[in-house]
């Protein structure tokens, strides 16, 4: 999710505010002081509220991050059945995010329970690109693409949080026939940006996914020599089943001409 900064809340709520008393002020009428004290009460309403959700969202992140063993996270599973509301949508990203180590299904039917059209419009599109990624994993391209239809960029504001739906669109996208669109998208953002460090190697990913869908193979093998570079193991992630048969190609020549994989294992792989 995105982070709350009291920059961001300023902007998004502080100013509005500031505008509509500075109206009210200006008419100078009871029902535009009413209006404006209202809207007032509304906002820190709103303010208190995301606050309690970020504070909530940082436990539960400090509890998957220190999760590092199955024990640990059956542990914090466990933590998060007794701490938390069963439709609490922090603990519920937060038991998919460990249920994804040992049990993809399993986390996906507890993304699942979070209800797209109930939930605000931020969160169920993390939920529903949390669900597509997963869908990806399992190589169930369609229902990922579904999924990341309904979701539009334009409601977010964060770059890290653009990016990260970004990546996760734009492979749906490019593994369902839909390359030059992904690559439209996926371009927006900037791999070796500083901000996107630890979402260089996710983006890197579907950039490569792009480039095989408008078949371009220069563009294949500049994104997979720099996931080599972050960590050749990531390119086994493309030696499996329904991959485009040019990114399995290149992925698996690149990793056989770096020996940086067994190739028992490529071979166990495809």
């Amino acid at each position: 999710m995105a982070a709350l900064t009291w920059k961001g809340l300023g902007l998004r709520v502080g100013i509005p505010v500031f505008i509509v008393w500075v109206i009210a002020i200006l008419l100078t009428r009871p029902w535009a002081f009413a209006t404006a004290g209202g809207v007032t009460l509304l906002a820190a309403g709103l303010v208190l509220w995301a606050v309690r959700f970020a504070n909530k969202t940082r436990a539960v992140q400090s509890l998957v991050l220190g999760a590092a063993t199955p024990q640990a996270r059956k542990e914090a599973l466990a933590k998060l059945d007794t701490d938390y509301k069963k439709k609490d949508t922090s603990a519920i990203f937060a038991k998919a995010q460990l249920l994804l180590h040992e049990n993809p299904r399993a986390a996906l039917a507890e993304l699942e329970k979070i209800d797209l059209s109930k939930v605000m419009t931020p969160i169920a599109d993390e939920a529903r690109a949390q669900r597509a990624m997963i869908h990806l994993i399992l190589g169930e391209t369609d229902r990922a693409r579904s999924l990341v239809d309904g979701i539009e960029l334009g409601r977010h504001q964060q770059p890290k949080t653009r990016a990260t739906l970004a990546s996760v669109i734009g492979e749906a996208w490019a593994r369902t026939g839909q390359g030059k669109k992904a690559l439209e998208t996926l371009e927006l953002f900037d791999p070796e940006d500083p901000e996107f460090s630890d979402l260089k190697a996710q983006i890197y990913r579907s950039l490569a996914f792009a480039y095989a869908a408008t078949n371009d193979t220069k563009g294949i093998r500049k994104a997979l020599r720099k996931m080599m570079e972050i960590n050749p193991q990531l390119l086994g992630g493309f030696l499996m089943k329904k991959i485009h048969p040019l990114l399995e190609r290149e992925a698996k020549e690149m990793l056989k001409r770096s020996n940086a994989i067994p190739k028992k294992m490529i071979v166990r792989r495809i």
